[in-house]
């Protein structure tokens, strides 16, 4: 398929687009312009099939460890199952637990929307800030934005940067008696999260006093002795497992300050929209399963048509954290050299994602996505309703997305771009040096993802969308999507950076640029 053009794939079967589409919990996938037939379809299902994808996918729902180097299951999808839902770890039904806590963050996410839990001071909380980082704060960070048009409570700030300019800037906006502090952090020990949380806990306390960090903090832990010593009453803090990791945790008590941004009730319909997706990726066939196909189609981009990166490209502006938050969904899991069992792998995992909204991006880098050498796959996202009412705005908007996908896969040619400037009165010499820098090697793959609206319960689905797609591609794959090993060593290195009397050693460039710093911030 690598000489195939998309377009003479259109050209021989008419019904093309209605064939390679799918269409289910309110989103329509067409990916027509994907350079595949329908035998390259079939045979990326065998290869689904002989890697036990449909195995695995029941081990995932049923709460077998398939995070196996840290003996875990991978039960996010529990966290937005209904009551009556029946996920279990190790035989022990968790429903139960994961909605008394969603009761509890209920309850008090009322009481403060409402004006019953005030500050020190008695007045109404107005803003909270999230400190977290990686799923801590992607995740609710990408949602509140998202949905920013139905916040009806605090407003929500997100603290993650260990930079100290990141918390400078939004404290300078608050006011001390009237903010709120959620703290994220399952182990409460992320270096990150804690230097934020003490600084902002002195900033209470200069203001204030110590004991108005009891009604200005909450936590979202599992350590109850490292909260409580931090100065958070046991009753503030909102637990979540050891089965959720972190980038697949905001449908938990991590969505605490979205919950608080927007009620229960949006939080509610979040969790259904990701729910309904969970409920597609378990039971539809292979050949028109949204993530599936997805995941299918990126490993063949990547894997067999040698496409180094992946882009995606929301058209809406809402979506605008959504790239940030795919980036570490996908790299940070997908990441990997080794399979399950340990052993190298001999050929490439996850690709790079990027990307931007549109129309932003068509100024910025599809200049290169047209006519660059490397070919890179897109994923278009495209709201089919606007949640504004420039109405005309929306439309320009659609044709745009539209315009971009076709002309990335139709491209145009050398005599079509000479018939355009003969047309237009170029002949001779300027005619001949005009023509190379008008060409369009079109071909370039692309998805086309509708979704009805960026609304909670849609935007639960499509995230859902591609927390599956990256499951998928792990099991093709063979590797462990729920670890995140390569992000401790670092870890590992700062510490040892910051404490010169560890034993770990450090090599001589390190040491050398320590030694400048040093000097210079004297």
């Amino acid at each position: 398929m690598d000489q195939t053009r998309i377009a003479e794939l259109f050209a021989a079967d008419a019904q093309r687009a209605r064939e390679m589409s799918c269409e289910d919990v309110g989103f329509y996938l067409d990916y027509s312009k994907q350079r595949v037939s329908v035998e390259t379809l079939e045979l990326l299902r065998n290869l689904a099939r002989q890697q036990q994808l449909e195995t695995w996918r029941e081990r995932l729902f049923n709460g077998e460890h398939v995070n196996n180097t840290e003996n875990r299951a991978a039960l996010h999808m529990a966290l937005r199952a209904p009551r009556a839902a029946d996920f279990r770890d190790a035989g022990r039904r968790v429903g139960p637990e994961v909605h008394a806590v969603l009761d509890r963050m209920a309850e008090f996410c009322e009481r403060v929307r409402s004006g019953q839990w005030r500050g020190a001071t008695g007045k109404r909380i107005t803003d909270v800030v999230n400190i977290g980082i990686g799923g801590s704060d992607l995740g609710p960070r990408l949602v509140c934005e998202a949905l920013a048009a139905s916040i009806d409570g605090p407003r929500p700030h997100f603290v993650a940067n260990v930079d100290g300019a990141d918390l400078h800037a939004i404290l300078a906006r608050l006011r001390p008696e009237t903010t709120m502090f959620v703290v994220v952090s399952k182990t409460f020990t992320t270096q990150e999260t804690l230097v934020n949380a003490l600084h902002a806990r002195a900033w209470i306390v200069s203001s204030l006093d110590i004991e108005a960090v009891s009604k200005h903090f909450v936590a979202v832990s599992t350590n109850q002795e490292a909260v409580e010593a931090f100065g958070i009453d046991a009753d503030h803090m909102f637990s979540f497992w050891d089965w959720v990791g972190g980038r697949y945790s905001l449908w938990s008590a991590v969505g605490l300050s979205i919950m608080l941004a927007l009620g229960p009730q949006r939080f509610t319909g979040l969790l259904r929209g990701a729910h309904a997706m969970d409920t597609h990726f378990r039971r539809a066939p292979l050949q028109q399963n949204l993530p599936v196909l997805l995941g299918l189609l990126a490993i063949w981009n990547h894997n067999f048509l040698g496409c180094a990166t992946q882009v995606l490209a929301p058209y809406a502006q809402r979506l605008s954290l959504f790239v940030s938050w795919a980036q570490q969904l996908e790299m940070e899991s997908n990441g990997k050299s080794v399979t399950r069992e340990g052993r190298r792998v001999d050929y490439a995992t996850t690709p790079a994602l990027w990307g931007n909204v549109g129309t932003n991006a068509q100024h910025a880098y599809f200049q290169m996505l047209h006519q660059g050498p490397a070919v890179h796959p897109v994923d278009f996202i495209l709201p089919v309703y606007a949640e504004h009412p420039y109405k005309d705005m929306h439309k320009k908007l659609v044709a745009n997305c539209l315009a971009q996908a076709s002309a990335l896969m139709r491209g145009k040619s050398a005599q079509e771009v000479r018939a355009e400037l003969v047309a237009r009165g170029l002949e001779g010499e300027a005619l001949e040096a005009a023509v190379p820098h008008r060409v369009f090697p079109g071909n370039r793959p692309s998805n086309m993802l509708l979704m009805p609206r960026v609304d909670p319960f849609h935007l639960g689905a499509l995230l859902a969308l591609y927390e599956h797609r990256t499951f998928v591609m792990s099991v093709i794959w063979g590797i462990n999507a729920f670890d995140q090993w390569g992000v401790e060593f670092g870890k590992q290195l700062a510490n040892r950076i910051l404490d010169p009397k560890s034993d770990l050693p450090l090599d001589p460039s390190t040491d050398e640029l320590m030694h400048k710093l040093q000097l210079r911030m004297r």
